[in-house]
């Protein structure tokens, strides 16, 4: 146990080193809108990407409560690579998870330890009717589409997507692969000039007649219903995911304190607004902590349940992040107006947290329509 903390508190320091190069570069990608290939670079060479897969197979062990506290730690520096690097992680949990308690998966976790691959996510638009869809082919399908919103897509290795499929019965079915960005048919479009965590490569990935082997296929489920697959991939993400934010929301009231301080004696209003966003970060980060505890270090039962209150507690993470960074402009004025100030991109890149599974009001309907039974 003792050599366990030991070996987090040095991925910590390492997180806090290696952030302040990102901290340099932040803004750089934010005007250009560019893709955090750098640091992407600095955490490869660290071996950032395969550390939360088991020690026994080749990786370093890190825990997912630590993990989500590394990516909260990544965003006091860089937003957007915080985000980006979430995304990676949370198909890394799902895939560990299923390695403890299904037993499958090692051969792709293994290679992700040997080669420090990036895998990207293309889940954000698909949800539970998925879109591109898959015909069948000799030894597999071809698959066709256009998923948005696919974070790191531009420095990625393998897209972990979905598409549906027209089965032999007439029923359409979601069927779940892993296509290697290097694939004939695979491309990137330039299409990432955005609002904010404009540093993501969150470009749009077209599929054209992309070959799938049957071997790929990982999982069949009916479309445009609930599956339990999402009670575990939800559980798992959503805490990593919400990670970014909680920590864009740390980085507002510590810029908020630090020029508090400094003009409180002449504006003694900024006292009351200080307290303010204390309370509403305290609301962000104690849901953010209970949301990890519910994934339990991935030692849980998945159910509709969990996935309820991981759903809810991320539309409440959300909300308050964005107040508390809202608050910390209004307390220090309108300097906060200038991108000269770090507030102004932590403002914009906090905007994105509804747009993560589920947004706001698809989460309530979503939530009532399963404590009604219907």
């Amino acid at each position: 146990m003792k050599a366990s903390i030991i070996k987090m508190d040095n991925w910590k320091s390492l997180t806090n080193k290696i952030g302040k190069d990102f901290e340099l570069r932040a803004s750089k990608h934010d005007v250009e809108g560019s893709f955090v290939h750098d640091n992407y670079e600095q955490l490869k060479s660290l071996k950032f990407f395969s550390a939360a897969i088991p020690k026994e197979l080749g990786g370093a062990g890190i825990g997912h409560k630590e993990m989500c506290q590394i990516i909260k730690t990544i965003a006091h520096y860089c937003s957007s690579t915080a985000l980006s690097f979430s995304m990676h992680q949370h198909l890394i949990a799902a895939a560990v998870w299923k390695y403890k308690h299904q037993k499958i998966g090692e051969e792709m976790l293994r290679n992700v330890v040997e080669n420090e691959l990036v895998l990207i996510s293309t889940g954000a638009r698909d949800w539970l009717g998925s879109n591109g869809e898959l015909k069948k082919n000799n030894g597999g399908y071809l698959f066709s589409g256009t998923k948005h919103f696919a974070s790191q897509s531009i420095g990625g290795d393998i897209a972990i997507t979905s598409g549906t499929y027209l089965n032999t019965k007439g029923k359409w079915e979601v069927l779940h692969f892993g296509v290697p960005m290097t694939t004939n048919g695979v491309s990137v479009l330039d299409n990432w000039d955005v609002m904010g965590m404009r540093g993501t490569g969150s470009q749009s990935i077209v599929f054209e007649d992309v070959f799938v082997p049957d071997s790929a296929i990982s999982l069949s489920r009916p479309k445009d219903e609930f599956h339990p697959v999402w009670n575990v991939v939800l559980t798992v993400a959503m805490p990593l995911i919400m990670a970014a934010y909680v920590g864009i929301a740390e980085k507002a009231m510590e810029i908020a304190i630090e020029k508090g301080k400094k003009y409180h004696r002449n504006q003694e209003h900024i006292t009351t607004l200080i307290g303010r966003i204390n309370n509403s970060l305290l609301s962000a980060q104690t849901e953010w902590k209970a949301m990890y505890e519910l994934a339990n270090q991935l030692d849980f039962n998945p159910s509709e349940s969990i996935t309820i209150d991981i759903l809810t507690h991320k539309t409440n993470v959300g909300e308050a992040s964005k107040k508390t960074v809202e608050y910390a402009m209004e307390a220090i004025g309108g300097q906060s107006f200038y991108r000269a100030n770090v507030l102004e991109r932590l403002f914009r890149d906090v905007q994105a947290s509804p747009f993560h599974p589920l947004p706001k009001w698809e989460q309530y309907a979503f939530t009532g329509k399963k404590l009604l039974n219907l």
